[in-house]
């Protein structure tokens, strides 16, 4: 077995025409999906330009050709069903049915700049169940719905435009709720460990993404669906494991998420913002290796 699929994560910060280079120069080295992130602040760029993610998408989609293209993760937090299921159609549309909507819970800043509210895990967790639910139902031609905590009615148009098939539905998650949610919904499961994984190294990050792994299969159990039946998805580089610190990191990090039984893997890529990235010849060297 080994991974079918390498992504990248192109950070949506400073102007268009510098990240634009970083779509196509992925396309160019191999990568097999670009991801952008969706966020409406935060603390890692403070004072910096952040992209709106769809729209973003939506210009990579012109200067590119064969690479798939991603959120990862769109944002619960502040997105709803209507309106996520608009954005990501019309993408999937333009791009030639090249998107992979990821959609995660999203973060407490986000939800406070978008209405001044800091909500709880608990509160985000629910709403992040409502706008998986509420997305599909649209898509599948609802005209009223009604979840927990969100709702739409009214709608007159059509789900999609003809002729274009819905999106690959990526699911991050890492908790028993989420992981339920994923195992229910998900073309994809994607997970980056969680957010108390930051200081956690070497074997206890990887045997961590194994309990995880695990978890994920249980609740398919749960679901009544095979597990091999959805992707799985491991994003590398928000703690201290870092794949592009070199060539042999990375080889390494694609070597443990094979045998963790991943079949793809995403990296964080340096911002292109202030000109080419220095890491560009770990990232062609080990795709070299792995192709």
């Amino acid at each position: 077995m080994s991974l079918s699929r390498l992504g990248l994560i192109v950070p949506p910060v400073g102007p268009w025409s510098a990240q634009a280079r970083g779509y196509r120069w992925a396309e160019e080295v191999g990568y097999d999906v670009v991801y952008t992130a969706d966020h409406l602040t935060h603390p890692t760029f403070p004072g910096l330009w952040l992209g709106e993610a769809f729209t973003t998408l939506t210009a990579a989609a012109a200067v590119t050709d064969r690479i798939m293209l991603g959120t990862l993760v769109a944002s619960s937090a502040f997105r709803s069903p209507v309106s996520l299921a608009r954005v990501a159609m019309t993408v999937q549309d333009i791009s030639a049915g090249r998107l992979v909507l990821g959609l995660g819970m999203g973060a407490p800043f986000c939800a406070e700049a978008d209405r001044g509210v800091r909500e709880s895990i608990g509160e985000l967790s629910t709403r992040f169940a409502d706008v998986v639910r509420g997305y599909r139902s649209v898509l599948d031609g609802a005209t009223n719905w009604q979840g927990d905590v969100m709702a739409f009615g009214g709608l007159e148009t059509t789900a999609r435009p003809e002729g274009v098939g819905r999106p690959e539905l990526l699911l991050a998650g890492h908790g028993p709720r989420s992981l339920a949610l994923a195992a229910a919904h998900a073309d994809t499961w994607n997970t980056y460990g969680g957010p108390g994984t930051a200081d956690i190294e070497g074997d206890d990050f990887w045997q961590l993404l194994g309990r995880q792994v695990e978890g994920f299969a249980e609740a398919c159990d749960r679901q009544g669906r095979d597990p091999a039946s959805i992707r799985r998805s491991v994003l590398l580089g928000f703690g201290r494991v870092l794949p592009t610190a070199s060539v042999g990191s990375y080889l390494d990090a694609a070597g443990r998420a094979t045998a963790l039984g991943f079949d793809d893997l995403i990296v964080y890529g340096s911002p292109w913002a202030d000109g080419e990235p220095r890491d560009l010849d770990v990232h062609e060297q080990a795709l070299a290796q792995l192709r």
